[in-house]
């Protein structure tokens, strides 16, 4: 949960940030659920998210400002995932996961 947390709040701060596969395989589902409820402002929402990110005021205000009405339109797919090669040390394959 900790993990999850702490890559969803660098992704939505940076809008990309390149891990291993793996990792961004199951971020993608997590910061999608959180994106679907930012696109309704409301205090029930505010609390969901802030209990999701560890009440973390920039991402939560980025998420409601931002991201939310950019994708205001667009059901679902707010991610795109990328393989960029393999790294050097344990072979493990890194991907780019950033918003569409």
């Amino acid at each position: 949960m900790a993990l999850m947390r702490s890559l969803a709040h660098n992704l939505i701060l940076n809008e990309k940030i390149i891990t291993t596969e793996a990792k961004a395989k199951s971020l993608r589902p997590y910061v999608e659920k959180l994106i679907t409820h930012a696109k309704t402002d409301s205090v029930a929402k505010r609390r969901l998210i802030g209990a999701r990110l560890g009440n973390d005021t920039m991402a939560m205000k980025k998420l409601f400002d931002t991201l939310g009405p950019r994708f205001a339109k667009r059901e679902g797919g707010y991610t795109r995932i990328v393989r960029v090669g393999v790294r050097s040390g344990d072979g493990a394959v890194k991907a780019y996961i950033g918003f569409v």
